[in-house]
C-alpha cells in the first residue's frame, strides 16, 4: 500500500488501512460514503479525502446502526495541505 500512497501523494499523516482511487480522487481509510458521494458531485480540486487511522465510531468500526461520531474527514490537495470536509 506504501506504494500506491506514496503514486497518488496521500501525506504519511493521513495514512490508513484502506486506499481506494475511485473516479480519480484517493479515499483513504474509514470515510463516509456521504462524504465520497459529496466529493464526486461537488468535483473539488482536491487529492482526496482521509480519515486517518481507524477511528473508533467510523463506517465499519461503529457499533451496528449508530452513526459515525467522534471524528473528522479530512480533505487534502497536492501539496498535502489539509482541511476538514465533514466533522462527526
Amino acid at each position: 500500500m506504501t506504494e500506491i500512497r506514496q503514486r497518488f501523494n496521500v501525506p504519511r499523516s493521513l495514512s490508513s488501512c484502506h486506499t481506494a482511487i475511485i473516479d480519480g480522487y484517493v479515499i483513504e481509510g474509514h470515510v463516509p460514503a456521504a462524504d465520497i458521494k459529496k466529493l464526486l458531485s461537488e468535483r473539488p480540486e482536491l487529492v482526496g479525502l482521509a480519515a486517518p487511522g481507524m477511528p473508533k465510531d467510523s463506517p465499519g468500526m461503529q457499533p451496528k446502526d449508530e452513526e459515525p461520531k467522534g471524528y473528522d474527514v479530512l480533505s487534502f490537495d497536492k501539496n498535502g495541505n489539509t482541511d476538514v470536509f465533514t466533522s462527526y
